[in-house]
């Protein structure tokens, strides 16, 4: 019998945790996984709501209500795969006697199904935008999955370094998890940058992820630009987390698997 090869063993411990982490999610309560896919439609809802109740159904050059869906859905993503990613070495840590299953692969397995998770939402979101006549038109396509696809490695790289030091240090995720309650103020989603004061635009563009909602929406918008979007940042914060996370990693991947 001749011995698999590493990529080939990697698909398969890949597609077995796939399955069974979306096994898990869809075997929870069905409260939760209502919850799953409603949380954003009801974010746009509340947010639309409050924009009407305090300026009046003004007209603008922005499709308010495709604006909030796609910074929601950045946003989520992002978040769920920050926090996913901090309970994969725990959730998972019987399967770790197995030698084909790394702690790190079930990182990846959870990226994957948020990813998934997210392109339902969004075909969700297409449907009930061609139905009310919401703005699809999209500027910039390519650039737009750019976007995602980039948030997507930045999220992996943030998520693995913190569930390596959260293994050790607990403290680190509960700090992470009471930051992100409140990231979404600071992230451009519900807003644009330019909407606020040259004071307040210094403070949020610390923030990488601003950078990215940045982007996304301005590459889908006509009416909006990247002009805030500072590309050399977001590299820099992508490769140093991927680096420290990989380097983390790489040093206490047995303390990981022993714990």
């Amino acid at each position: 019998m001749t011995a698999r090869k590493p990529l080939n063993i990697f698909f398969a411990v890949q597609k077995a945790l796939f399955l069974r982490e979306l096994s898990m999610r869809f075997s929870m309560s069905k409260t939760g996984i209502f919850w799953t896919f409603f949380e954003p439609f009801m974010q746009v809802f509340i947010m639309v709501l409050i924009k009407v109740l305090l300026f009046g159904n003004s007209n603008t050059n922005l499709d308010f209500v495709a604006f909030l869906a796609l910074n929601f859905t950045a946003f989520n993503m992002f978040r769920n795969i920050l926090s996913k990613s901090m309970g994969a070495f725990a959730g998972n840590k019987a399967l770790f006697v197995y030698k084909q299953v790394k702690p790190i692969d079930t990182i990846i397995s959870r990226v994957i199904v948020e990813v998934f998770m997210t392109s339902i939402i969004i075909i969700a979101f297409i449907i009930l935008g061609t139905y009310f006549g919401n703005d699809l038109d999209v500027k910039n396509l390519p650039m737009v999955v750019v976007g995602f696809l980039w948030l997507i490695v930045f999220s992996f790289s943030f998520g693995l370094f913190i569930a390596v030091v959260d293994t050790f240090y607990s403290s680190v995720g509960k700090t992470i998890n009471i930051i992100m309650s409140l990231a979404m103020f600071f992230s451009a989603v519900f807003y644009t940058v330019d909407m606020l004061p040259i004071e307040a635009q210094s403070i949020v563009l610390y923030n990488p992820l601003t950078h990215f909602i940045e982007m996304i929406h301005g590459y889908y918008f006509y009416a909006l630009d990247d002009k805030y979007v500072n590309y050399d940042y977001i590299m820099l914060w992508t490769i140093t987390l991927l680096y420290a996370g990989l380097w983390f990693y790489k040093r206490l991947e047995e303390r990981i698997i022993s714990l």
